[in-house]
């Protein structure tokens, strides 16, 4: 039995906890946050405790053993090292931190003090980007030659509108169009440069967009777009090879499709549907970052990919803010 202890009860923090309250093997136990009617709320709902701070949910519970940090990216340091400093492991929703160097503080931290570190990117866990990727490995397209993804919704409102601060949430590229550097690196490997335009410093961070290319090291070219600009969420990417194409489209009714090519140049479409999940994908994704303390084995997304997904997302906002290309090699490369 795990007892698992979430801070922040915002719309990640109750996604997290209604995902635990939902596990046989887990006793939630409570919901921190200053918002204390907010919080209570949440906390009746799942029938677990409601705490004011860190501390005082560590005095008063008889055991936690995970800490789920669904806080702001600004605080993720400060409340990361406070769970690793009292030796429970943690789990932390993307990005890892705001800066490159808080982010290897913390991975350093919890390695010092023995703990587990997972990193929320739940993107490897939707089903139709795992297929996606099983397909890549399998060669059902061949040789990646030209990658497009686009991710985008209305702009976020949360607790003290912390979204607008880019200074403490890094706006567009850190926190959304983050997911797919880290899923195109799952699927091609390295990226060994960066190039970025957005509307950044414009006066329309509410109506945010981005777009960003990738070149790979295998010589993949990514085009990742990204926008705060629409009314309803959505995403979408098309990885295209020698071989064939990989379509997902969030708006279709046939979401996910797998197109080969034929020899003599025409073209089969295959649909690869997902069945309906019983379980959100965010369940699924602590259901393993839990079996992995139970077991000792490596996630499926580690904390050095999480790391690295940042050395993306902060190359791109650097190139926006230059207006030239970035060299990957040029920003630290290992924790």
């Amino acid at each position: 039995m795990h007892h698992v202890l979430v801070i922040g009860a915002g719309t990640m923090g109750s996604v997290h906890a209604e995902a635990y309250a939902a596990m046989n093997h887990v006793k939630l136990v409570g919901i921190v946050d200053i918002r204390q009617e907010v919080a209570g709320k949440l906390a009746d709902k799942l029938q677990t405790r409601v705490f004011g701070t860190v501390e005082e949910a560590l005095e008063q519970s008889e055991r936690i053993d995970v800490i789920d940090v669904c806080l702001p990216t600004y605080l993720h340091k400060e409340y990361v090292k406070k769970a690793a400093e009292a030796g429970k492991h943690v789990i932390c929703e993307k990005p890892l931190a705001r800066t490159l160097e808080d982010a290897q503080e913390m991975i350093e931290f919890c390695r010092e003090k023995n703990v587990r570190l997972f990193v929320g990117h739940v993107l490897r866990f939707f089903p139709e980007y795992r297929e996606a990727k099983k397909l890549v490995d399998q060669g059902a397209i061949g040789d990646a030659a030209v990658v497009r993804t686009t991710r985008g919704g209305g702009f976020p409102r949360a607790w003290n509108h912390w979204y607008a601060d880019f200074q403490n949430s890094g706006g567009l590229v850190l926190d959304m169009i983050i997911h797919d550097f880290d899923f195109l690196r799952w699927c091609f490997g390295e990226v060994e440069r960066v190039y970025a335009k957005s509307l950044l410093g414009r006066g329309h961070y509410d109506v945010d967009y981005a777009l960003v290319t990738l070149r790979f090291v295998s010589g993949t070219i990514a085009h990742v777009e990204g926008t705060w600009a629409h009314d309803r969420f959505m995403m979408k990417f098309e990885l295209a090879g020698k071989k064939g194409m990989i379509d997902f489209d969030s708006t279709s009714d046939r979401p996910l499709v797998s197109t080969s090519r034929e020899v003599a140049g025409g073209s089969v479409g295959v649909a690869v549907p997902e069945s309906p999940l019983k379980r959100s994908s965010y369940y699924l994704e602590l259901e393993h970052f839990l079996s992995c303390l139970e077991k000792g084995s490596n996630p499926i997304v580690t904390a050095q990919d999480a790391y690295e997904a940042m050395r993306i997302a902060l190359a791109a906002l650097e190139s926006i803010k230059t207006g030239k290309p970035v060299e990957l090699a040029k920003l630290p490369q290992t924790v």
